[in-house]
């Protein structure tokens, strides 16, 4: 497959799978609302956060097929999902108060016990710009990446000229 069409079609999936939670968690509204409610207030983190996963897949695709993997693949790959999904939880917060993801507020009354009650008011106040810094995160690996990727192509291209 083609690395445009995987990085194209990582990115969709991360977007449909950010709009499928926020569907499944929210049994108050109905999911064209809740997904309607999430593009309006979170249309920026979707957007990168997706843009960005599926530029990594894309530089991974690109760098195997050029002849040259990226060393930290699994480890951009992976920092990639886990800020992503950091991002993603985060981002969750802004749509409690319009009804949305209300099983999230579940999951929040766990935050004192599991991490006390200073990280949990640092988690809940600031979790837009925790959302941001997880963005930036991802497009962090995928300058890495880049990076690397042009490296390994100069030197494979000095090598041949030798």
């Amino acid at each position: 497959m083609e690395p445009i069409l995987k990085g194209v079609l990582a990115g969709l999936g991360t977007m449909v799978l950010y709009l499928l939670i926020v569907a499944v968690t929210t049994p108050a509204l109905p999911p064209s609302s809740a997904i309607q409610a999430a593009f309006v207030l979170n249309w920026l983190v979707i957007s990168l956060m997706s843009f960005g996963v599926g530029l990594q897949i894309f530089l991974s695709s690109y760098s195997k097929m050029r002849g040259c993997p990226l060393d930290i693949k699994r480890r951009s790959i992976g920092g990639n999902a886990g800020s992503a999904a950091a991002s993603s939880f985060f981002s969750f917060f802004s749509l409690i108060p319009l009804g949305c993801c209300g099983w999230w507020l579940y999951v929040i009354s766990f935050l004192p016990s599991i991490f006390g009650v200073g990280v949990s008011t640092v988690l809940i106040n600031y979790s837009q710009q925790l959302t941001y810094v997880g963005i930036a995160v991802i497009f962090a690996f995928d300058a890495i990446s880049v990076y690397r990727l042009l490296k390994d192509i100069k030197s494979k291209k000095l090598a041949k000229d030798i």
